[in-house]
């Protein structure tokens, strides 16, 4: 076994205990703190195939900023205690089955196909740096990022105006 395959399936490990914690955690808090741990793993993920800028992206936008607003909200309504929620009876047995089928789809796609990640040695010169992302980014992506953009605007104003009329009611 190679040393990127080791490092490969100890940072999946740690990745996939993580996201079971996140999930099964009763604490919101501890929650948002093992998605922070995917988010770096994911990050690693990301230099073991050569893409430094979208790992250092992915540190400083998810790990850093979303998480950090992810725990104003949480601090915020005081939710730290996750309570017993109301479930149907029909959501649990489509879980199961969508969860099924997603393992399914997993092990097909793992068992049948090989060598489908290329190895960072074979990437185009200048791969994931900042300049050839600036390029796609600005002149194939240019009006995805412009109405991303307009959103989270929207957004952070409409969560501007609910804190307010919350403080007014006070």
């Amino acid at each position: 076994m190679t040393t990127d395959l080791i490092l490969f399936l100890f940072l999946a490990i740690i990745s996939v205990a993580a996201a079971l914690g996140m999930l099964f955690s009763r604490n919101a808090v501890y929650s948002a703190l093992y998605l922070i741990v995917n988010f770096v793993t994911v990050a690693l993920f990301y230099l073991i195939l050569g893409g430094a800028f979208i790992a250092v992206s992915q540190v400083a936008v998810y790990a850093g900023a979303i998480m950090v607003l992810f725990l104003f909200v949480i601090m915020l309504l005081g939710a730290e205690e996750l309570g017993q929620s109301q479930t149907l009876s029909w959501q649990r047995p489509l879980a199961i089955v969508l969860g099924v089928g997603l393992v399914a789809e997993i092990l097909s796609v793992v068992l049948t196909q090989t060598g489908v990640i290329a190895s960072a040695s074979s990437l185009p010169e200048g791969f994931g740096s900042p300049a050839s992302i600036g390029n796609t980014l600005f002149l194939q992506y240019l009006l995805p990022f412009e109405v991303t953009s307009v959103l989270l605007l929207v957004a952070m104003i409409g969560a501007i105006v609910l804190t307010q009329r919350n403080k007014k009611d006070a």
